[in-house]
């Protein structure tokens, strides 16, 4: 994995807008109606290469596929893995949305139209291991001959599957997790075998303290980060450190968010974690302020970060020079080559929800990357001339 030597590099979380005739067969397929599959997979093939060369137009660094054919980042298993095919159970409302119950009933109400979320209830192994095949065959394909620093691929973390797909079948929550792991393996070795960096999708490590586990106090929640952090672990061993990059984040919702846990509380249990990069959410309004967490926690040597710089819940643009700011600060608290520009989450999470606008997530991503230039004009600029004047003198 490349570190920003020469200048900020920028990438963004995952999932990208996704065109209309795609959406349609996305949820089509999610309601159980889809028919015509091999139109399907061509078109999340085509829909793979309109958007990396979006990216690459948009001047991007690190690019992925957008998870185009994908209708979200994590239930997207329950169609590849055998045992999920028991009723859904509703998510709880979290610590959050208790307070604001009117907010909470309709926040709820828009994510379970667009989402299906059943229970595991047998074995769990793999069915459809050629959709992973496809998507990565897909992703090559976009990206050959391609100017691009890194390509990187989206996978479910074993926890943050749990979260979402609950445990009706495995007698203790800890087996659940390790037969997760022991299958979600395969998915991870065969993306960093293809050459691209694994990015394991883990909100479970702070959005999980808002609903799956809002009843346990900070110290059992601390050791449920701990225990997902083993188990990833776990799932990833032999793969080399420096070809993971792991995410998480607090929910990419425009809600209360006031009852997120601190960052402080788990950010040294998540850097214990074996994956080389942690992304996480820098820019929305609850989280911002968290740079200051990096002058208290010591990144570990050989560690790069990838704060979001961008909210991805709002249609504001972020004025580059904000987006410089907010990169400025951590390259001064961990140093400039410890730091890779990123995006809060995803700007299409769920296929059939966008909070902000195609056109506009893309003008986001174009103001990233000026500011990640202002940010490198800044952050090497007065070392550049410094080394001219040594050379100078000599």
């Amino acid at each position: 994995m490349k570190r920003s030597s020469e200048r900020i590099l920028t990438t963004h979380t995952g999932s990208l807008p996704r065109p209309e005739d795609l959406l349609a067969m996305l949820e089509a397929k999610e309601q159980g109606g889809l028919l015509d599959r091999p139109t399907f997979e061509a078109r999340a093939r085509t829909a793979v290469a309109e958007v990396v060369r979006a990216q690459l137009e948009a001047g991007v660094d690190v690019i992925n596929d957008g998870e185009q054919g994908k209708q979200d980042y994590s239930t997207y298993i329950k169609d590849r893995l055998t045992g999920f095919e028991g009723e859904p159970l509703q998510l709880e409302p979290g610590r959050d949305l208790r307070d604001f119950p009117e907010f909470s009933a309709r926040w709820q109400g828009l994510v379970a139209s667009f989402v299906t979320r059943p229970t595991c209830v047998g074995p769990i192994a793999w069915k459809d291991f050629s959709a992973v095949q496809r998507d990565i065959e897909n992703l090559k394909a976009a990206t050959q001959g391609a100017a691009v620093e890194e390509v990187f691929m989206t996978a479910v973390s074993p926890g943050q599957a749990a979260r979402f797909l609950r445990n009706r079948y495995y007698k203790a929550e800890e087996e659940y997790l390790h037969a997760l792991a022991s299958v979600l393996k395969d998915e991870y070795r065969a993306i960093v075998a293809a050459g691209f960096i694994l990015q394991v999708d883990c909100p479970d490590l702070a959005s999980g303290w808002n609903n799956q586990f809002r009843e346990l106090t900070l110290p059992e929640f601390r050791r449920v980060v701990a225990l997902h952090i083993e188990v990833l672990d776990e799932a990833t061993k032999g793969i080399p450190p420096d070809r993971m990059r792991l995410h998480l984040c607090w929910g990419n919702y425009e809600g209360p968010h006031h009852r997120d846990i601190p960052l402080r509380e788990i950010l040294e249990i998540v850097l214990r974690a074996r994956p080389m990069a942690v992304s996480f959410e820098g820019a929305n309004p609850r989280h911002e302020h968290e740079w200051k967490v990096f002058k208290e926690v010591k990144l570990p040597d050989g560690k790069v970060i990838v704060p979001g710089v961008l909210d991805s819940t709002t249609n504001f643009i972020e004025h580059p020079e904000l987006v410089a700011e907010r990169i400025v600060r951590y390259a001064t608290v961990v140093g400039r080559e410890n730091v890779i520009a990123g995006t809060d989450c995803g700007f299409a999470t769920f296929a059939g929800r966008m909070s902000v606008d195609p056109r506009i997530a893309w003008a986001k991503l174009n103001a990233m990357v000026e500011g990640a230039r202002l940010a490198t004009k800044e952050l090497w600029g007065g070392k550049s001339e410094m080394h001219a004047t040594e050379e100078g003198r000599r």
